[in-house]
């Protein structure tokens, strides 16, 4: 009778398994992923485990030699590519491309096929293309936008924390949402799609919330479509082609594993070097300015810590609401709390300067969102394991 019963009992384990691998669909392959969903961070390498620490450094140097090195300002601020310095363009281009060169961009037409992904898709673009834009820039009568609600009086900042409110990120969510055991495969996805909607969307928008959603400003002909259009062209638009290209061609050449065990990993690297880099050139160039407008700094930290996280619980409520799986609603929240502050750092300085109170609130960004969304890394693996809440 035991043995029955367990032969019984393994029968029926079998067709549940089988009918929960025809019920869900197969995860849509679209990025390299190798780390344990809910195990990540303990298989980071040192570099990304500390990576809060390097960005604080980073910019506790930069701070440094703008303050006490003679001339550091001018020098970095020589030579221009698109209105930005050649330091910073250089290290914003090297920041994008080790990133998008993961994503399997041959492959998007098998991800398609699938309903949850197109289903997954939508719910992505309403939260980040109308949601997320909305809580931070939204102007009108009511003014109730947190950029607005924090910073009535400081045109130049709020101005800035628009720019990062409508740029969706499409770098460090990756590594958000590895660290979380999102899906890694869908999140990819998305950096592949929002990279897309920046280059035609980014433009229209910022300056449909800058000059229009924007009654007071005294500033609006200092930005333009063509500024904003040809920044998002350039830094955004010249890493994807060429990660486009480069995938292409080196996997004829090379092979999925030898691309994936060699190319990427000798590039993997480069994007926190990039990453880095810009951050220490930018806060050398604006040193003093961080230093003089400590009260400014604080005043635009609030307003992204509060967007950083009400846009995260916000989506994983509504995520757990309809039913999403963890790892997919994990993936939503990250993709839409986090922001691409290197665009919007790229947009403030090419259409502001960079002195700008704007590109001083863009800076500001990757300060704050670091810490926020490593918290929020731990808050959601406690709330899941409390909750037993699973893929």
């Amino acid at each position: 009778m035991k043995v029955q019963d367990k032969s019984s009992t393994d029968a029926k384990a079998t067709n549940s398994d089988l009918e929960k691998q025809e019920q869900d669909p197969p995860c849509p392959p679209c990025a390299e992923t190798a780390q344990a969903r809910l195990s990540a961070f303990s298989a980071l390498g040192f570099i990304n485990r500390f990576l809060a620490l390097w960005i604080f450094l980073a910019m506790l140097v930069g701070i440094l030699l703008g303050n006490f090195v003679d001339d550091v300002e001018p020098a970095l601020q020589k030579g221009k590519f698109v209105n930005v310095s050649v330091p910073i363009a250089i290290g914003l281009l090297v920041m994008m491309y080790p990133i998008l060169c993961k994503v399997q961009y041959e492959k998007l037409h098998v991800v398609f096929k699938s309903r949850e992904i197109w289903v997954q898709m939508g719910f992505s673009i309403i939260i980040n293309w109308i949601v997320a834009p909305l809580v931070m820039a939204w102007a009108d009568c009511s003014q109730l936008g947190l950029a607005w609600a924090f910073l009535p009086d400081k045109q130049g900042l709020r101005e800035g924390l628009i720019l990062v409110g409508i740029a969706r990120c499409i770098a460090m969510v990756l590594i958000w949402n590895n660290l979380a055991g999102g899906n890694g495969d869908y999140c990819a996805i998305l950096v592949a799609i929002n990279s897309l909607l920046q280059i035609v969307l980014f433009a229209p928008i910022s300056l449909l919330f800058i000059r229009v959603f924007n009654p007071h400003s005294h500033s609006a002909i200092d930005i333009s479509y063509s500024t904003v259009a040809t920044s998002v062209g350039v830094f955004l638009g010249i890493p994807l082609g060429a990660a486009i290209l480069t995938r292409l061609v080196l996997l004829r050449l090379l092979g999925p594993d030898r691309y994936k065990s060699y190319f990427l990993r000798f590039a993997a690297p480069w994007s926190l070097i990039g990453l880095l880099f810009t951050i220490l050139v930018l806060f050398a160039s604006q040193g003093k300015q961080v230093v003089d407008q400590i009260v400014s700094v604080v005043r635009v930290a609030a307003p992204l810590i509060v967007y950083f996280a009400l846009i995260f619980f916000l989506t994983l409520l509504v995520a757990r609401r309809m039913g999403f799986r963890y790892g997919y609603a994990v993936t939503q929240s990250f993709t839409a709390a986090s922001n691409n502050f290197e665009l919007a750092i790229a947009v403030a300085v090419a259409a502001y300067g960079p002195q700008s109170d704007q590109a001083l609130a863009a800076t500001v960004g990757p300060l704050i969102e670091v810490p926020v969304l490593l918290g929020l890394v731990y808050g959601v693996k406690w709330f899941a394991k409390r909750r037993n809440w699973k893929e």
